[in-house]
């Protein structure tokens, strides 16, 4: 059954009124899923005299004196400061695979395509960052090279980034490593990475293991057609590459089984591989709400 956010959306505007009224339920948050001390909704590395006691350290000259532990220093004859982990605003990365597969949709709903619901995507967590005071920032990676909208916050910023990605189109196949260095110029440690696109090139999950090592928080939302998921084709039908153009005749009722076996397996596989870097993921399949995978992802809980 077709949803609200399957028809057409206005220009203007990214996110369906339905979502959008959803989105109240939603906070981004970055948890480090693959070990020793995580950090959570707005966690920073930094320190101050913030609510939750970190760690000691020794006494600088302009730190406040309120932070010295007396009782410590009684003990100890010299001064030590109580260091505690401050809220800070997020550093929040959108990747964007704007390559040609990205151009995909569904027979029934040729209007919204995977990067369509990956621009969708990207403008809900725009507009939670704009509430959570985060920055925010973009990179479309296509066959071109990067797209890159720096990080910034407020109003304006989600304006640029917004009209940057109405303006992506889907084409070429994913770049060469060379290609995607400025992305670690860019995009710093502890930073928050959501990578939106299908994660079929084996390059993509590559990339996202190497930023999770690097102590980037990368999460991945894989966008699918119902066509993948289903299989839903009957007699013979041509099934094309949308990145190399090759063209494969087969009837849809003999290949379904295997197709539906394999796709299934690459799918499992994947998902292995995601889990054990550590990277948080969701799966979006194009007649869901959009809102599914963020909420798999970000649905605020009580207590954080």
């Amino acid at each position: 059954m077709a949803t609200q956010e399957s028809s057409k959306l206005a220009p203007t505007d990214l996110i369906p009124a339905d979502v959008r009224a959803r989105l109240k339920d939603l906070q981004l948050s970055a948890r480090r899923a693959s070990g020793a001390q995580g950090f959570g909704l707005h966690r920073s590395p930094s320190r101050g005299a913030g609510l939750e006691f970190a760690q000691y350290r020794a006494y600088e000259p302009g730190d406040e004196l309120r932070q010295i532990d007396w009782k410590l220093y009684a003990r100890s004859d010299r001064f030590f400061v109580r260091e505690a982990e401050r809220d800070s605003p997020l550093d929040v990365w959108l990747l964007i695979d704007t390559s040609a597969s990205m151009s995909q949709a569904d027979e029934s709903r040729p209007h919204w395509s995977r990067l369509e619901a990956a621009k969708a995507l990207a403008a809900c967590c725009i507009e939670l960052a704009l509430r959570q005071g985060d920055r925010f920032g973009l990179a479309a990676i296509s066959g071109a090279g990067l797209q890159v909208t720096p990080l910034g916050s407020g109003p304006r910023q989600r304006d640029r980034c917004l009209l940057a990605l109405q303006a992506l189109r889907a084409s070429g196949a994913w770049p060469d490593e060379a290609q995607l260095r400025p992305l670690w110029e860019a995009i710093r440690a502890r930073s928050l990475v959501l990578s939106l696109g299908d994660t079929f090139d084996e390059a993509t999950p590559q990339l996202l293991e190497r930023f999770a090592a690097a102590r980037r928080e990368v999460l991945a939302i894989q966008i699918l057609t119902v066509g993948e998921r289903d299989f839903p084709f009957h007699g013979g039908h041509r099934f094309r590459d949308p990145e190399t153009g090759e063209d494969v005749l087969s009837d849809g009722d003999r290949v379904r089984a295997d197709f539906l076996e394999r796709f299934g397996a690459a799918q499992r596989a994947l998902v292995s591989r995601l889990t054990a870097a550590g990277i948080r993921h969701a799966r979006y399949v194009l007649d869901e709400p959009l809102d599914a995978p963020l909420r798999q992802l970000f649905l605020a809980r009580p207590g954080g």
